[in-house]
């Protein structure tokens, strides 16, 4: 399994009877397998993202079926409305494909996200490269009038172009995504950024962030983004090298001129970056653990320190991983994995949790002895 080709949004249809069965409540768990940390509370949500807020405080979320609404917190959704083709999933609706939405600070609801309709992975494993065709492109669209009608749909990267975690928009009113894009000799991954100035109408490429490497899961992978106090961007890129990289943009995303391997440590899976409106950066990952423990650091310096992560959750023989992350309301957190497998990639049991921004920050300070 292609695991780079499938979205964070794996399992979908689940219902909150399910949900509050499976997520631990005051670190006991459905079985001796599932250990969830007791700060923590199941969070009744049926889907697994990703999530915008709307004017009116509902919440809005995408399908294969299109957008759908929920006016209670994302217990009980709205029938989907049609947004395109090409959002309906990789290999015959198997696999959802990526997307990531916002609504911006003039009321436009823009999608990037992967599209489906000439999506073809195909890999040469005698010269380690991919073949002719080998396709996944990014596409945008934006509505204007809350999601009832979609326009200036178009393509903003071509080749291929698998999972992204990074879609913001900066205190400027910028649009700026974070994608990986697959390159050829050696066959790699290279992460750049796409942005726009006019709520998605008009797209820009920024240069290409490449850190080396050869494979099909090699290079710089499935990137996450955040504004930081100062303005600059932060881009924390998924590696196979032991560690996240960092790279930074002072012209807001449209080239990246700073890159280095970071404080932290990865098990060649992604995570999720937030700038919390305290202040804090929060990221969720697998850290340098595997991908058994889904784990949550911070840092209050845009990123030059990082606390000690706090196990939120860990799946014994299983897994935890490709997170959505989400700050609701201020200090209210929610954390959902896109992949919660009891054993390898097989049964899966969801993962679903708000937990309080200052009760875990203590809990990391706790750690680090501060």
């Amino acid at each position: 399994m292609n695991s780079y080709s499938i979205v964070r949004f794996l399992i979908r249809a689940v219902s909150v009877a399910s949900l509050l069965a499976c997520a631990a409540v005051g670190g006991a768990a459905e079985d001796d397998a599932r250990w969830v940390h007791p700060l923590c509370q199941p969070l009744a949500v049926d889907g697994n993202g990703p999530f915008i807020e709307l004017a009116d405080g509902n919440l809005m979320t995408i399908d294969p079926q299109g957008v759908r609404v929920s006016q209670d917190d994302g217990q009980t959704w709205s029938e989907p409305q049609k947004v395109c083709e090409g959002l309906d999933g990789l290999r015959g609706g198997g696999e959802p494909a990526s997307s990531a939405i916002v609504r911006t600070q003039g009321g436009a609801v823009v999608i990037v996200y992967l599209d489906s309709t000439t999506y073809n992975f195909s890999w040469d494993n005698a010269i380690n490269q991919p073949k002719d065709g080998c396709r996944l492109e990014v596409w945008a669209i934006r509505s204007l009038d809350g999601g009832k009608t979609w326009i200036d749909r178009q393509r903003i990267l071509e080749g291929y172009n698998p999972n992204f975690f990074g879609f913001i928009q900066t205190r400027s009113g910028r649009l700026v995504a974070t994608v990986p894009h697959m390159v050829r000799d050696p066959g790699r991954y290279v992460a750049c950024s796409l942005t726009s100035d006019d709520d998605g109408k008009t797209w820009k490429r920024s240069n290409l962030v490449d850190l080396g490497g050869h494979g099909h899961h090699s290079g710089a992978m499935e990137p996450t983004v955040a504004e930081l106090g100062d303005g600059q961007l932060l881009m924390l890129i998924r590696t196979h090298w032991g560690r996240f990289w960092d790279a930074y943009s002072d012209d807001g995303g449209l080239s990246w001129r700073t890159v280095q391997p970071s404080q932290i440590e990865s098990t060649s899976a992604p995570g999720f970056l937030l700038k919390l409106r305290s202040g804090r950066l929060a990221f969720v990952s697998n850290g340098n653990a595997d991908r058994t423990h889904l784990l949550l650091i911070f840092s209050e310096d845009d990123g030059k320190t990082w606390t000690k992560p706090v196990v939120l959750a860990r799946q014994k023989d299983g897994q935890l991983s490709y997170p959505f992350f989400l700050e609701r309301r201020p200090g209210e957190l929610w954390v959902i994995a896109g992949f919660a497998f009891k054993k390898g990639w097989q049964e899966p049991v969801p993962l679903r949790l708000k937990i309080s921004e200052e009760a875990f920050f203590g809990e990391a300070k706790k750690d680090a002895g501060g």
